[in-house]
């Protein structure tokens, strides 16, 4: 059994590289999910954070090529080990430096890091090493023990699943929808009680709204209040026109229903106000 394993490696590491890979390489979304990370910080600017997740796609597609088309050899297990490694330090200063960045590891998450993001990582050092050492191509092992093969390639499926908060929405957000309408919400007595504002804001902060916005934003909550259907969300932040800082509020509207349990992509209203003049600041903040 471990040396089936150790044969499928590449073959389950090469297309967890190549579907994270391709979506940094070719993701519509790879400028605003940049936008959110501590590359931004780094290089100290949002083009060259979204060319250095391009770069990363792009090698990570090379090292998964390699393990799928070269199994029984030893260095693209090596190259995908140090990739893994690269990976935890990178999420480990992310992690010390900007806790409310967002990971950016498959360009398609907008939450923050969490120990999700470390346990991958560490399943692609694992699965590096376990590559290397794989002596047999893993389609001949398929060949060989096709049911053993398929077992052990569900099981790792399910195990990548678990540990990947972009799959969420494929199983996790519908489990706790089902679950709301079997047993109704924790916090309400009913399907209208408004839930509370903490529940708002960890909603927010995982939308892509806060990413697009979190250049701007300077404070924590400040003010809430609710109107029309919505629930109004107040912070400060500056805004640089042409590199001449202005204190604006920054306002976020969402439905006051809407939790992360609800929805993964909610409907989230920003609008900039110069703080001088009381005028909403006409800017594209996705731009």
């Amino acid at each position: 059994m471990a040396s089936l394993t150790t044969d499928l490696a590449p073959l389950l590491l090469g297309v967890l590289l190549a579907a994270t890979g391709a979506g940094k390489a070719f993701g519509r979304r790879v400028a605003g999910q940049a936008a959110g990370t501590v590359l931004v910080r780094v290089l100290n600017d949002g083009r060259r954070a979204t060319r250095a997740l391009r770069v990363t796609g792009a090698v990570e597609l090379v090292v998964a090529a390699g393990l799928l088309a070269a199994p029984a050899t030893v260095l693209p297990g090596i190259a995908a080990a140090v990739l893994g490694a690269g990976f935890l330090g990178y999420l480990g200063y992310a992690r010390a430096t900007a806790p409310e960045s967002s990971c950016g590891c498959t360009a398609r998450a907008d939450g923050p890091i969490t120990w999700r993001a470390f346990v991958r990582a560490g399943l692609v050092v694992v699965g590096g090493a376990a590559a290397a050492g794989a002596r047999t191509a893993w389609w001949t092992q398929a060949a060989r023990h096709p049911v053993a093969s398929l077992a052990l390639l569900v099981v790792a499926t399910a195990v990548l699943a678990a540990f990947s908060s972009d799959l969420d929405q494929l199983w996790l957000v519908p489990l706790r929808r089902t679950r709301l309408r079997v047993f109704g919400h924790p916090l309400g007595t009913g399907r209208d009680e408004e839930v509370p504002v903490a529940a708002s804001v960890e909603l927010l902060e995982r939308s892509l709204a806060w990413v697009a916005a979190a250049p701007v934003v300077r404070s924590g909550l400040i003010d809430h209040w609710e109107a029309d259907g919505w629930r109004f969300l107040q912070f400060a932040g500056v805004h640089e026109p042409g590199g001449a800082a202005r204190p604006v509020t920054v306002l976020f509207a969402l439905d006051p229903r809407a939790t992360k349990d609800t929805t993964d992509r909610p409907a989230v209203r920003v609008t900039l106000i110069d703080d001088r003049t009381d005028e909403p600041v006409p800017v594209d903040l996705l731009a």
